[in-house]
């Protein structure tokens, strides 16, 4: 019997309801089944422009999970039942290599999602997959690999976007390089109704272990953001773009100079959007300072901003940005508050990047990590994240509004 909380607080959250340095947040909605464990929380729309936060649940004990979801027809007040993306299973549950799901307008949805696939050349080397749906999620067909060519062993850190033609863009990290450098390639792919093809090399060396980004302009740019590796040891965020549906990128322009050297797996990766203001960039470094940084672009990636410290400790991580229709930035990170708990820290800046408003939406001495978002009107939000409830790690989506 599948045991699974919807909109339940009491007892749990003390702020349930409460306004706080200009936020209201709503009551938890607690998604995913309370016997099991869960993580890797992503939240999407469909075709129709519901709501739809997806997570990996694993059996205690089990080192696979499979993929779950469930929709909001109401921005996030309440959610079906959760159903299963029944052919997406033995999944390696990495919150920064979390499975995603895409809707396209003609009803397909594509899943995508990594497993582990150890070689003799990579004992940590992992494997992308992908199903899709012709009905818009109520069946799935079998799972097809991303990366047919023998030679690829090891892929990751994907992420997907929709393109103004209606397909789907995905790009992930490969070890096929024709170098000995350090580092993974940036690798992307288009898929139409017959699946991923053309897959091309884009940057050869790329930060192995951190999540990349992929995002799509208003005006139809594709807009890629990763951490790079700069002569050899600096691993700083940079971004490229494409103003030809992903045939032709720029060359990688660092975000900011953090000159950050590390022989290490930072595993906290860039988050990017953009308004009529430009694009905005948040990430995490440990280069002339640490913590979450939020930049800025008002050129399309030729020349950025000067960094901006967000985080109120310097160990916060796993930043995540959105804009509303308005262009209002939202942004929210986990941040310990001792050395067993974190929180989940949120900021709403104006259009230019201004901030507004601070908060931190979870309490004290609760454990909630790995936040993500998507406004689901002008003045409010759906925020995501991974919390432990009586010894158990589960998915929670609240809302978050403000005047």
């Amino acid at each position: 019997m599948r045991l699974f909380l919807l909109i339940m607080g009491v007892g749990v959250l003390a702020a349930c309801g409460k306004k706080e340095s200009g936020f209201t947040t709503g009551p938890e909605c607690f998604l995913s089944d309370t016997t099991r464990l869960a993580s890797c929380t992503h939240i999407s729309k469909d075709a129709s422009g519901r709501l739809v936060v997806s997570w990996v649940e694993q059996v205690p004990g089990s080192e696979t999970g499979d993929l779950w979801y469930a929709v909001s027809d109401d921005g996030g007040v309440h959610f079906s039942k959760p159903v299963p993306v029944t052919t997406a299973t033995g999944i390696s549950p990495q919150p920064e290599n979390m499975p995603k799901i895409v809707f396209r307008e003609n009803g397909q949805a594509i899943a995508m999602y990594g497993t582990r696939s150890p070689d003799p050349r990579n004992k940590y080397a992992g494997k992308v997959w992908y199903v899709s749906s012709g009905d818009g999620g109520l069946s799935w067909q079998p799972p097809v690999p991303l990366v047919t060519d023998t030679a690829g062993y090891d892929q990751r850190y994907f992420d997907m976007a929709l393109l103004p033609s209606g397909e789907v863009a995905a790009i992930w990290l490969d070890n096929r390089k024709d170098h000995q450098q350090e580092g993974s390639t940036l690798y992307i792919a288009t898929a139409g109704n017959e699946g991923f093809e053309r897959p091309r090399p884009l940057v050869q060396t790329v930060c192995q272990c951190c999540r990349t980004s992929l995002y799509t302009d208003a005006q139809g740019g594709l807009h890629a953001a990763f951490r790079d590796i700069i002569n050899d040891t600096i691993r700083d965020m940079v971004h490229i773009w494409s103003k030809d549906g992903g045939e032709t990128f720029t060359r990688p322009v660092r975000i900011s100079a953090d000159n950050w050297a590390v022989n290490g797996c930072p595993h906290t990766g860039p988050t990017m959007v953009s308004n009529r203001n430009g694009l905005h960039f948040a990430w995490f470094t440990m280069g002339g300072g640490q913590g979450v940084f939020y930049g800025k672009s008002i050129n399309n990636g030729i020349t950025f901003s000067p960094r901006e410290s967000i985080s109120a400790k310097p160990t916060a991580k796993h930043p995540q940005l959105a804009a509303t229709s308005g262009g209002d930035l939202l942004l929210a990170w986990d941040e310990p508050e001792d050395t067993i708990t974190n929180r989940i820290g949120f900021v709403r800046k104006a259009p230019g990047g201004e901030t507004l408003a601070s908060a931190f939406l979870t309490g004290k001495g609760e454990q909630s990590v790995f936040p993500v978002l998507c406004p689901v009107a002008e003045k409010a939000t759906l925020v995501a994240y991974r919390k432990r409830v009586r010894g158990r790690e589960m998915i929670v989506a609240r809302r978050v509004s403000w005047k």
